[in-house]
């Protein structure tokens, strides 16, 4: 599955963008949160969120970059949030804010930045419905991607295999056909300027579809 990521999209026109891309063949629609703090950006918050909801029946798959995300599940899911992914850095107590986020109605996921060891997510794993791989830092889009981040992938599947689990297995940062083809145990690649700067999103979708097989 493709999740375009809105942090690269025309923001002027985000409901249009929506609408471009899920004619387009997109999946997914990727919103990343990010607080000044956690990672040196700012974008948006829950009320942007809320705004979108009515634009598209796509899930609206919601990655916090954010510090104490525990404080504003609540708010992302009443806005509408399917998915929504923590990471393991930022929150207190990581196991129970990924049963809010179930409790409260919504899929839970967690992912880690590229520094963190990947073991530090397999306590988690058994109560999550999405693992999130960043192949850059988090904090912009149009970094380049880190091919040594994608072996996680493999050791996260084996993981989620033994457990049973069902969790997807989603992959970020500077995807594009070229780097997709190395991201083969994901289930959603999350892209940016490759589809948002595309002259054609439809073809720059099914160019990634492509590329996974």
């Amino acid at each position: 599955m493709i999740a375009p990521s809105l942090l690269s999209a025309d923001f002027s026109k985000l409901g249009e963008e929506i609408d471009a891309v899920a004619r387009a063949g997109a999946d997914w629609i990727h919103v990343d949160v990010m607080d000044g703090h956690f990672v040196p950006n700012l974008t948006i918050g829950a009320p942007v969120v809320k705004s979108l909801k009515p634009v598209s029946s796509l899930p609206l798959d919601c990655h916090l970059m954010i510090e104490n995300p525990e404080q504003y599940i609540a708010d992302f899911v009443a806005a509408g949030a399917d998915y929504i992914t923590i990471h393991v850095e930022a929150s207190r107590d990581p196991a129970a804010t990924l049963r809010e986020i179930r409790r409260l109605g919504a899929k839970a996921g967690i992912t880690l930045k590229p520094a963190t060891p990947v073991d530090a997510l397999v306590p988690f794993l058994a109560d999550v419905d999405l693992v999130l791989i960043m192949t850059v830092n988090p904090g912009f889009s149009g970094q380049v991607f880190m091919a040594e981040q994608a072996a996680k992938c493999a050791i996260i599947r084996e993981h989620l295999n033994r457990l049973g689990s069902k969790a997807l297995i989603e992959v970020d940062g500077g995807i594009n056909p070229q780097t997709a083809k190395q991201c083969l145990d994901a289930d959603v690649l999350v892209a940016g300027n490759a589809v948002f700067r595309a002259a054609d999103y439809g073809v720059a979708i099914q160019a990634l579809k492509n590329a996974k097989g």
